[in-house]
């Protein structure tokens, strides 16, 4: 049975971990993951994505016990796939919402970093517990964490390995938003959804601009979006945006 599904509907691809009880990310679901960043990139259908591990857990790490077998020869031929699976969902080049509900955990913590956005249910409880494994993260939680909420709120989650609740992780901005939990999947799916109905091009070119932007120096950074905002003007998108906004007034624009 796959540990990864994907569902589509309205435009919107749910990428839903399916391991239960834990959705323990073991192999088996890192390489699965992977494999539906490549699909939902390719699809036409998929114009925006959630990150969702159902109503009681979002990931809750690594599979320790698949891990604890594990040698130092092995790790080392294992963690550049490990971490290409994670980058794979950070770079699927439409607007990603990870829906958080109970425990993200070490690489479920790693897991919704690599989403635009956070909706948490108010039992979310995230962290990066690896230091308490005499490890440290190894699928982007020591460079995406401090990028996000700032090396000195990274550093204190990874140095004690503690979790943090909905509400400090919304404090630090860790997370974006918290609802009940109960909410968490339609409130994740009504953000995804509203993008979905939006410029596709435009929304790429955005999510490339800000990511690549971040990884750079700022001349490097406007040349990027200055490339992007002219090539925009080459598409049917801008075309429709604009006619619209001086036919009709502004956000009335309709782009499927």
């Amino acid at each position: 049975m796959t540990s990864v599904h994907l569902e589509v509907a309205e435009g919107v691809g749910t990428i839903r971990l399916d391991r239960p009880p834990l959705n323990a990310l073991d192999i088996e679901l890192q390489d699965r993951l992977k494999e539906l960043a490549a699909e939902v990139t390719d699809r036409d259908d998929v114009r925006a994505v959630v990150l969702y591990g159902g109503e009681k857990v979002f990931a809750a790490g690594a599979d320790i016990k698949e891990m604890q077998d594990m040698d130092h020869r092995a790790m080392v031929l294992r963690s550049r796939a490990l971490q290409d699976a994670f980058t794979a969902i950070a770079r699927i080049p439409k607007p990603v919402v990870a829906a958080v509900t109970g425990y993200a955990l070490g690489g479920g913590c790693e897991l919704a970093l690599c989403a635009d956005f956070r909706i948490a249910g108010d039992n979310a409880k995230l962290g990066q517990p690896e230091i308490l494994l005499g490890l440290i993260p190894g699928a982007g939680g020591t460079q995406r964490l401090p990028r996000l909420v700032g090396p000195a709120k990274a550093k204190d989650l990874i140095f004690t390995g503690r979790q943090v609740k909905a509400d400090e992780a919304l404090a630090i901005g860790l997370v974006d938003r918290v609802v009940p939990a109960a909410e968490v999947y339609t409130e994740a799916h009504a953000w995804a959804a509203r993008l979905a109905r939006g410029p596709a091009l435009a929304l790429r070119a955005a999510k490339e601009a800000v990511d690549q932007g971040l990884e750079a120096d700022i001349d490097t950074g406007l040349a990027v979006e200055r490339t992007w905002f002219a090539g925009l003007f080459a598409t049917e998108d801008r075309e429709r945006g604009m006619r619209s906004f001086v036919e009709e007034g502004p956000g009335k624009a309709k782009f499927l």
